[in-house]
């Protein structure tokens, strides 16, 4: 593994839900410019697969089994750190879940999951590395939104709340840690970027959970996160976020149709909000009988779209991790 000169050199992150997709690849990132790095996830078995991928190119990794949601899993995760590597100077906090479908076939407990996830889980663990990442000369956070958490889109509402919030979380940490740093000398503020990505080709389509009329709703969002013009090459996101945590950009919009609609709500936000509603009217009802929590994987069986449209995807879910069809 090349590693020439950068600002996380001989750094240690720690990088949450990095077990595949988005975090597999930001860590991997990262250890490509000389990062000790630690994973996180909850499924030892993904984590095994992400650790043995990071260590086969020549990185200093470790992994530690943890569900962030855990009220003690900031200790945990600071506990493993310290322990391998020593103080942390970088933080990404990319753990997310993402459900599909109509408000009419969730429930309040489906907001809770994904604010817990998305943004007290974060929090927490922000907080709880704050020493490290204020005694750092490169202390780092970089968390993880949506161009959701700008944009509430319909058929994403618990994501799209949880995402603003971490959004407006993220924007407040990197204000309050500036100010907190003015008086200590030159580059000690804690770095705070704040990522607002669009659909990415991870394969997050069949690790997404759906709602309502999963095959339906599987259809839409597995075609806008597997074809080219409307989801971005996730290795090219992961590089650039990692190279505007490094450079210490307030904010990334990542994919040109996230930075239209970025753009477009900021200068119309009442044409915004009629061409979501209108977006809303063609999406799927939730049916006579909504069903519940069908992951992707499964729900692709109750698709009419053609295999074909998700090919990008797919291919890149087998490259980077996320379940396979039946999984």
């Amino acid at each position: 593994m090349s590693r020439t000169l950068h600002r996380f050199a001989d750094r240690t992150a720690l990088v949450t839900g990095s077990s595949r997709g988005l975090g597999l690849l930001i860590a991997q990132e990262l250890a490509r410019r000389g990062c000790r790095v630690m994973l996180c996830a909850r499924d030892p078995r993904e984590l095994g697969f992400a650790e043995s991928r990071l260590r086969a190119e020549g990185a200093e990794v470790a992994s530690v089994v943890c569900d962030i949601t855990d009220e003690s899993a900031p200790r945990a995760l600071l506990d493993a750190v310290h322990d391998r590597f020593g103080p942390l100077d970088v933080l990404v906090n990319n753990a997310g879940i993402i459900q599909v479908g109509p408000l009419d076939a969730l429930r309040e407990e489906d907001f809770r999951e994904a604010m817990e996830t998305m943004l007290f889980a974060p929090l927490r663990l922000t907080l709880a590395a704050l020493p490290d990442l204020r005694a750092s000369t490169a202390g780092t956070l970089v968390n993880i939104s949506s161009v959701g958490g700008r944009i509430a889109a319909p058929h994403l509402l618990p994501y799209a709340t949880a995402k603003f919030a971490a959004a407006g979380l993220s924007q407040g940490l990197r204000a309050e840690l500036a100010a907190a740093g003015a008086g200590a000398g030159e580059g000690a503020a804690v770095s705070v970027t704040t990522v607002l990505p669009g659909l990415m080709r991870t394969g997050s389509h069949t690790a997404a959970r759906f709602h309502g009329r999963p095959g339906a709703e599987y259809s839409w969002f597995a075609a806008a996160a597997s074809l080219p013009l409307l989801s971005m090459d996730a290795e090219r996101a992961a590089r650039a976020i990692v190279r505007a945590a490094e450079r210490r950009r307030p904010e990334l919009v990542l994919t040109p149709a996230a930075k239209v609609g970025v753009r477009l709500q900021g200068l119309a936000p009442a044409t915004t909000t009629r061409l979501l509603g209108l977006a809303a009217r063609i999406l799927p009802g939730p049916g006579q009988d909504p069903r519940r929590n069908v992951r992707g994987s499964r729900a692709a069986d109750d698709s009419p779209l053609p295999a074909a449209v998700t090919v990008l995807g797919d291919r890149a879910g087998r490259r980077y991790g996320e379940p396979g069809p039946g999984r």
